[in-house]
């Protein structure tokens, strides 16, 4: 199974921030794109938001202009969903809600050809669900995109209990075309990456919470420490985190109130305060123009260790002695004074010289 032709038209509904990154994608790897929306004039805004994105992108060196010139032309806002009857994608990118979504999705089974591929963008929804009122449930499946849809490649194709295999490919092989990452995964609450996603957020606000430390503190750990791109506290202001938040309660519920994924009473009272991150400009930081990111609460540097003596079977901590040596620390393996000891799995223990009791 090819991906879809080029010349077949793809629609996005619904003109938010993530469709309009949606069919910026589509719009760049060469297909013509309507753009609907159920708000008056939205669509034709959303187009014109997309038409100065490929004019900065011109700017930057990273699109020619006869290149924007000829994606500009295939753009085309859409009045009505007939406007849609050719499209051979429709990508579907509105509020987080069962009944909008299956209300949409009927309305548009009615419009298009049934060979037409239908996907939705959900994040936390049961792509099952959304289709499962469909008369032809088998051309339909998630397609789920991250944002910003034009930077980051990675693109879940959730394959629901109905999805034919055919239509699954189809999709994972056009969002391949498009120079994305495709991923197949099942209709699993959260699909993969909310699913693993769910407890980082919650421990890092969980730890906040505790008091323990404050946002600016636990972001520099997870950055410096755990080598994340940007801490818990700074994605959800980017997120948004009243989508963040509703996210995290659809895969607790879906997972029948796992403490695992127990939603932030701390976030709750943001959502309701209004303070929804970077969009509204202030969430767990100040957003506003000439705002200063306060700064972490960092220890004084110590002193290192003069050596690490490594005793038995490290197991999975094996991986600890390259990053010892990497700060420039030597690592014996031989017998010598134990002055401190670090128990670690598999039997085995570091040493640390000159009484420390952590690397």
């Amino acid at each position: 199974m090819t991906a879809l032709d080029l010349s077949s038209p793809v629609a996005v509904v619904g003109t938010g921030t993530m469709g309009q990154g949606i069919a910026q994608v589509a719009l760049v790897a060469g297909h013509p794109v309507r753009l609907y929306d159920t708000a008056p004039g939205r669509a034709r805004e959303a187009a014109a938001a997309i038409g100065a994105r490929l004019d900065r992108l011109v700017e930057k060196g990273r699109l020619d202009a006869t290149a924007r010139d000829a994606a500009r032309a295939r753009l085309a806002p859409a009045e009505a969903l007939a406007e849609l009857a050719d499209c051979g994608l429709v990508v579907e990118a509105v509020v987080e809600r069962l009944d909008v979504k299956q209300r949409l999705f009927g309305e548009l089974e009615d419009v298009v050809d049934e060979d037409c591929l239908l996907a939705t963008n959900t994040s936390s929804l049961s792509v099952t669900a959304i289709g499962g009122a469909l008369r032809h449930p088998g051309r339909f499946l998630g397609l789920h995109f991250f944002n910003p849809a034009p930077l980051l490649p990675l693109v879940e194709v959730v394959s629901g209990f109905a999805t034919d295999v055919t239509s699954a490919t189809r999709a994972y092989e056009t969002a391949r075309a498009w120079g994305k990452t495709p991923v197949a995964c099942a209709d699993t609450p959260g699909f993969i990456v909310n699913r693993i996603a769910r407890p980082f957020y919650a421990e890092a606000f969980a730890v906040y919470e505790a008091q323990a430390a404050d946002p600016a503190t636990i972001d520099a750990v997870l950055r410096e420490s755990g080598g994340f791109r940007m801490g818990a506290f700074e994605l959800t202001d980017l997120i948004g985190q009243d989508v963040n938040e509703a996210v995290t309660h659809s895969v607790w519920q879906a997972f029948f109130q796992d403490v695992r994924f127990t939603p932030s009473l701390a976030q709750r009272r943001l959502v309701e305060s209004g303070r929804l991150g970077r969009k509204a400009g202030h969430g767990w930081y100040d957003h506003g123009e000439g705002a200063e990111k306060p700064e972490p609460h960092t220890a004084d540097k110590e002193q290192p260790p003069a050596y690490v003596l490594a005793e038995g079977d490290l197991g999975p901590a094996a991986e600890l002695l390259a990053l010892i040596r990497e700060a420039g620390i030597q690592v014996r393996t031989e017998d010598g004074d134990e002055d401190g000891h670090l128990e670690l799995p598999g039997g085995g223990q570091l040493v640390l010289a000159d009484g420390q009791t952590s690397v």
